[in-house]
């Protein structure tokens, strides 16, 4: 889901921002550049970023582009060899692994990764069998963030989705994972193992008087807010904190008190990759706090799995004063892998939904 779990695509809100984009090709690279498989505008290319490592290392960093996990894969599988370093939400680690496409990483040579909290390196999904098949990189939480300008109430509830008094105003991710996620925790089922599928496809279809707008990726959400299209809108806690110090704009986002799903994305080393000890630098750069304490104080960013980075913020910043809180931990579900079936039987209810809305 990412993630989620789907993030950036390119628009004017990120040009000058971004690395240089160059086509894939399968011939071996040079020691002095790494390929790297990202959602577009996503971190890894920042441009102080690529201009750091490339200062520390040598090393030039060549971005090429997905706009969901499902093409991520399909890139991966078609273009062997043609990536060193991949990013991606853990719901889809476990696929490329199964299928070979990644190889595990050597952490000896990740010097940050001994920071990394233990919830995210000992996972079951990046461990397996002893060996790591992934870094974590980020981690944030799937709510929504509402415009404060035009709302003035203290919103703590998923359910403020649902109150009429917000009719028209509201917009939602095109996300089948992430929305039947959000009716599962409104009706205070498992998001990850609901027992009444019914009952949230009900509690989606009340959304009809409420919903203005689909959106797919966070440059639509945000021209969405800017030009006050709705007033509340399903978004990641990084996207709304781009919003706020990137964009200026008047949002606040909230983790409800019902809960929220959560999620982490890692780097993974693609099979076969044409530089792998570049890969490995890379890796220990985008985990580190030198690269997290610019990118989230500039730009707004998820929350870092590495602990001591997040300890680096300044102490009102939000990955640290309200993201770091137990409390907040405490309330948060992360999302788990689900098999293709599963994820075709929500898709299928999501489309049901959407049709209705429009009848």
């Amino acid at each position: 889901m990412n993630r989620r779990h789907v993030l950036l695509s390119a628009s004017a809100f990120l040009a000058g921002a971004l690395a240089s984009v160059a086509p894939v090709s399968l011939a071996a690279a040079a020691d002095n550049e790494i390929r790297v498989l990202n959602w577009n505008g996503y971190g890894t290319d920042e441009k102080f970023a690529v201009e750091k490592f490339k200062e520390m290392t040598g090393i030039t960093v060549i971005h090429d582009y997905y706009t969901s996990e499902q093409e991520m894969l399909t890139k991966m599988r078609t273009s062997p060899g043609a990536y060193d370093v991949v990013v991606v939400g853990t719901p889809f680690l476990p696929a490329a692994r199964e299928e070979g496409l990644i190889e595990p990483i050597d952490t000896s040579k990740i010097s940050n990764f001994a920071d990394v909290s233990a919830q995210f390196k000992d996972s079951e999904i990046v461990k397996v069998d002893g060996q790591t098949w992934g870094v974590p990189w980020v981690w944030g939480i799937n709510s929504y963030a509402y415009n404060t300008d035009a709302i003035k109430d203290d919103l703590t509830s998923i359910n403020a989705l649902w109150d009429s008094k917000y009719a028209g105003r509201v917009s939602l991710r095109d996300d089948a994972i992430l929305n039947v996620q959000l009716a599962a925790m409104a009706l205070g089922q498992d998001m990850n193992a609901p027992t009444d599928m019914e009952a949230i496809k009900a509690k989606l279809l009340a959304l009809k008087p409420q919903v203005r707008s689909f959106w797919a990726s966070e440059d639509e959400w945000m021209k969405g807010m800017a030009n006050k299209n709705f007033d509340i809108g399903e978004i990641w806690a990084g996207g709304a904190a781009r919003a706020i110090k990137k964009y200026k704009l008047p949002v606040a986002f909230v983790v409800p008190e019902e809960g929220a799903s959560a999620w982490f994305d890692v780097l993974m080393l693609a099979k076969d990759a044409p530089n792998k000890e570049g890969a490995a630098k890379f890796m220990d750069y985008m985990i580190s706090p030198d690269f997290y304490v610019t990118w989230d104080t500039t730009s707004g960013a998820a929350v870092s799995a590495n602990a001591k980075a997040v300890e680096g913020l300044p102490p009102e910043a939000f990955n640290r004063a309200v993201m770091g809180k137990p409390e907040v931990y405490s309330r948060l579900k992360f999302a788990v892998p689900l098999t293709e079936e599963r994820r075709q039987e929500l898709q299928e209810l999501w489309s049901e939904v959407k049709t209705e809305f429009v009848q």
